[in-house]
């Protein structure tokens, strides 16, 4: 399942860009507390469009009433701009939870269909449900990103349009083997309940012995607090094995995201080394397109954790 519906874990006390009056900046994470520094230039609100200054598209808050805010004042990585160049823009509109936006370098949402296509790649799925919150991103992309919106088109596909919260509640116990979350950044707005506990306990009671999650977790490099965490939750909640990995995402804040995997209570799940290597998968290669970056070195890479990270986050295994 895949879902870019939900709400948040962190930075609660720093949306504004203050501190609530019980809390004490000893309280706050210091990726959090550097967010209060920025404040809104009023000379530079009137040149500021939402998402585009100049040419370039900047990460950042998407709620209505920070929108017109200095664009580098993001809680998630204060004081840092992540920026794409802006040749036209293709496509601009408000859905109900997001501004969706299309120009001609690459930067769509989780509903784009690329995760379907990476799974469609496997003979031995046999169904595979994905959950969306925001219509107006699937449809965009299956407009403009044709090639990434191949996943949809998979007749083992079966489209849920709604929260992921309520579907995964409503979801008979041990329905599925495994389950991938790839859910919006927690910043204040629609992605918090995905990193929350009563979430993860779904997701849990969701799998099968020994079924597996993948649940999108930050960047170590900007978040070490979150991952530490989402974290503890899951070594609560899952009792099979609890680990965290991280790949290279050039779009994304500070070039990496991580991610946690988990298992279920029952049949052992060795995630470093996978019982089926993806060059030995028949057919897997010439499904849709040739892999470029993954293969069965980058996938055991993906667990080596620098010794800061380590430190940090005091509860990795």
């Amino acid at each position: 399942m895949e879902g870019d519906a939900g709400r948040d874990l962190g930075c609660q006390k720093t949306m504004d860009g203050k501190v609530n009056e019980d809390s004490t900046q000893a309280d706050i994470p210091p990726c959090c507390l550097k967010a209060g520094a920025f404040a809104p230039d009023p000379e530079l609100e009137a040149n500021c469009h939402a998402t585009v200054v100049s040419g370039w598209f900047s990460e950042q808050r998407s709620s209505d009433d920070v929108a017109k805010q200095m664009y580098f004042n993001n809680p998630m990585w204060p004081g840092e701009v992540h920026s794409l160049a802006v040749e036209k823009i293709l496509f601009k509109e408000k859905s109900d939870y997001q501004e969706v936006l299309v120009f001609e370098v690459l930067v769509v949402g989780g509903g784009d269909g690329g995760v379907l296509r990476e799974i469609s790649r496997h003979n031995s799925v046999e169904l595979i449900d994905i959950c969306e919150i925001d219509k107006m991103v699937i449809d965009v992309s299956r407009k403009f990103f044709p090639e990434l919106a191949v996943g949809f088109e998979d007749s083992r596909v079966h489209l849920h349009v709604g929260d992921a919260v309520e579907f995964i509640r409503n979801i008979p116990e041990g329905k599925y083997d495994a389950i991938i979350v790839d859910s919006s950044d927690p910043v204040a707005g629609p992605a918090q309940e995905l990193v929350e506990r009563p979430f993860f306990e779904m997701l849990a009671r969701a799998l099968r012995p020994g079924g597996v999650l993948c649940n999108m977790a930050e960047s170590m490099w900007l978040h070490t607090h979150l991952i530490q965490d989402m974290i503890s939750v899951c070594q609560k909640i899952f009792k099979g094995s609890v680990h965290y990995a991280w790949t290279s995402v050039p779009t994304y804040p500070s070039g990496v995201i991580g991610y946690i995997l988990c298992s279920t209570e029952g049949p052992p799940v060795d995630f470093r080394n996978p019982i089926n290597p993806i060059e030995k998968l028949e057919g897997a290669l010439d499904h849709h397109r040739e892999l470029k970056f993954y293969n069965s070195q980058m996938h055991r890479a993906a667990f080596a954790l620098p010794p800061f990270v380590r430190k940090e986050v005091k509860c990795l295994m």
